[in-house]
């Protein structure tokens, strides 16, 4: 049940800890979709709410979700200004040298008919920065906190691959596929607002994170 999942809920806003599998708009395969679980999140509201941003639909954790048209477009505002702060948690395979950085890195979109799309490095891309901190290591792989400056799709994913060298745990695309699925959760959620106090919300390690699960504190 979703309505269990919530970490923040006001007059304009809830903040969803998204479970790891649930697309959060339709999907051709006919999967259930966050759309199909709106109803039950509207908690006596006529209207109802509306995702504000994307997650991956292996990614877990928070998410934004407008409960009327106006608080839509100030909090979509609001990311495209990149006033939002968003903090991710992955596990990494390896260990990236030097402890934390910034990756500089621009992403362009590439398809064909037989791969279908992806995202690449290349220097005539849209720009994407990201900083990242290694938290905790061990057996050869790494728990980073990533914190992108920009919000381009999979940036996160691919900068972990191609900046860092060290792919995402489980990420099918970019990586390899594990069985524990894709080790990346949006952690930490934090949105500015002029007429009312800033929104905050942090979503709990997911027990797919294994032995990491419990170093994010």
């Amino acid at each position: 049940m979703l309505a269990d999942r919530i970490l923040f809920i006001d007059a304009e806003a809830i903040i969803l800890d998204k479970p790891a599998g649930l697309p959060v708009t339709p999907v051709r395969d006919g999967t259930l979709s966050l759309e199909n679980h709106l109803d039950s999140l509207r908690f006596g509201y006529r209207r109802w709410p509306t995702a504000v941003h994307r997650l991956d639909r292996d990614t877990s954790g928070c998410l934004l979700l407008a409960r009327n048209p106006r608080a839509h477009k100030r909090f979509a505002a609001a990311f495209e200004a990149g006033r939002v702060v968003k903090e991710y948690l992955a596990v990494v395979d390896g260990v990236p040298e030097g402890g934390e950085g910034r990756i500089d890195l621009p992403l362009a979109k590439i398809s064909s008919r037989e791969d279908g799309w992806r995202i690449v490095p290349r220097a005539d891309g849209k720009p994407a920065v990201t900083l990242w901190q290694v938290l905790t290591a061990r057996e050869g792989r790494a728990l980073v906190a990533f914190r992108p400056e920009t919000g381009r799709t999979h940036q996160i994913r691919v900068h972990a691959a191609e900046g860092l060298g060290a792919a995402i745990v489980g990420d099918p695309v970019y990586g390899r596929s594990a069985a524990g699925g894709m080790l990346l959760h949006a952690w930490r959620l934090g949105v500015p607002r002029d007429s009312h106090p800033a929104i905050a919300a942090e979503a709990p390690v997911p027990a797919r994170f294994g032995v990491f699960a419990d170093a994010g504190g």
